[in-house]
């Protein structure tokens, strides 16, 4: 082989180590953007009470505004989750964190309870985006970083990661923002959004350094459809999604209403402890994934299930005997379920997309999940005016882990 030969080899081999290379750090880059974007959707959680009590907020004005991040979020995913499969992964995601940043200023200004919902439903368009296209990037990034043999299954990290992201951010926005409100300086209606902004425009700076990964110019010519299932998966779609609408709604409860309870039922005065009570369930779904990555979608959906009703179970336990311990306890069990149950539900989904439709199948699945975070905390805190928090919770967590049960044997007789 003659020494020109050589040169050109060797050269062809450094650009596709620094191309795998770049794409590996873009899938670091991308993961931690989408846990700050999501640390921003639970980052109001420990100032509820703080509204509560400076503007006399309604425990359905919490939800309410706990609810319009879902809106948003719904928006986002039904109208725009799918784009990225024709313009581009970062050309999505980028945009998702600049609304946030945008809400986050927003929110810092105007503390007003129509500002709030405002800055609330642009952040939930941004967390929308986010969810989807991130899990979709992921995956990509991945893939062109680590390219698996033919016929070999499909890495796990990808979706584990995204769906710990996704969980792990949402866990640590409400004992971040409980710390700076305790502990940091300033007002504490603006402080919180403060530090989340400066996170937020980090976050934008990592993703415009990474790697696209769609070619613009084929997924144009190509107009992929926007939700298109692989062959007879119809029926497995909607009973992943049917769980996702379960687990988002336990996650829902802890993250609107937790920090009420806290305050009013348990009489705990701390702001963090407020955020440590959203911080326990979230954590614990999102480690319970991390500490499960090898197991397989039927083994996770099977003991997840359980998890549930117990650990609602001792939550409706800690209200009714008022027991601070006791409830956080419930939760990080009911958290681990509902995580289990997640990551076994994203990962049939994606598993169910046909592959030239998957940013637009994950947004629908997204945009289902995040309703069941939307509308039962909204009725039950609509509930808590006739009946008591305790008869509350357990009604609509009997009729949650009701619907998770009937969707995990359905997702079941698929035989993921």
């Amino acid at each position: 082989m003659s020494s020109s030969s050589q040169s050109t080899i060797d050269h062809a081999h450094a650009e596709m180590t620094s191309g795998t290379r770049h794409h590996l750090i873009g899938f670091w880059l991308v993961a931690g953007a989408f846990f700050v974007l999501m640390m921003f959707g639970t980052t109001p959680t420990p100032l509820w009470p703080l509204y509560t009590a400076q503007d006399q907020w309604s425990a359905v004005q919490v939800t309410m505004a706990f609810a319009f991040l879902v809106l948003g979020a719904a928006t986002g995913l039904w109208f725009f989750g799918h784009l990225s499969d024709r313009f581009g992964r970062r050309r999505v995601v980028a945009p998702a964190l600049l609304l946030a940043l945008i809400a986050a200023i927003e929110m810092a200004i105007w503390h007003q309870f129509v500002g709030i919902l405002l800055g609330r439903f642009l952040a939930g368009i941004g967390v929308g985006l986010m969810a989807a296209t991130a899990t979709t990037y992921l995956v990509d990034l991945y893939r062109t970083a680590r390219p698996a043999a033919p016929g070999a299954r499909p890495a796990p990290l990808p979706t584990t990661i995204a769906a710990a992201a996704n969980l792990g951010g949402l866990s640590l926005g409400p004992i971040v923002a409980g710390a700076v409100v305790q502990w940091g300086p300033g007002d504490p209606l603006t402080t919180p959004y403060l530090v989340l902004a400066v996170l937020l425009a980090l976050a934008l700076g990592a993703v415009l350094a990474s790697p696209e990964t769609v070619d613009r110019a084929a997924a144009l010519t190509d107009r992929p459809a926007r939700f298109r299932l692989t062959a007879d998966s119809r029926g497995l779609f909607t009973a992943a999604a049917a769980v996702g609408f379960a687990t988002f709604a336990i996650l829902g409860i802890f993250s609107s209403v937790g920090s009420l309870i806290v305050h009013q039922e348990l009489h705990v005065a701390s702001p963090f402890i407020w955020g440590v009570a959203a911080f326990v369930p979230l954590a614990a779904s999102a480690a319970t994934q991390l500490l499960v990555v090898r197991w397989s979608p039927r083994r996770m959906l099977s003991v997840g299930v359980w998890f549930l009703p117990v650990g609602l179970g001792v939550v409706v336990y800690a209200v009714q005997s008022p027991s601070l311990t006791a409830y956080l306890i419930g939760a990080a069990i009911a958290g681990s379920g509902a995580g289990l149950l997640f990551k076994a539900a994203l990962a049939v989904a994606a598993r169910a997309a046909d592959p030239s439709s998957r940013g637009g199948v994950l947004s629908a699945f997204f945009a289902v999940a995040y309703l069941g975070m939307g509308i039962p905390p909204t009725l039950l805190a609509i509930a808590e005016n006739y009946w008591t928090p305790t008869i509350c919770l357990a009604v609509f967590g009997g009729a949650t882990v009701a619907v998770s049960a009937l969707a995990t044997i359905a997702t079941l007789r698929h035989r993921v």
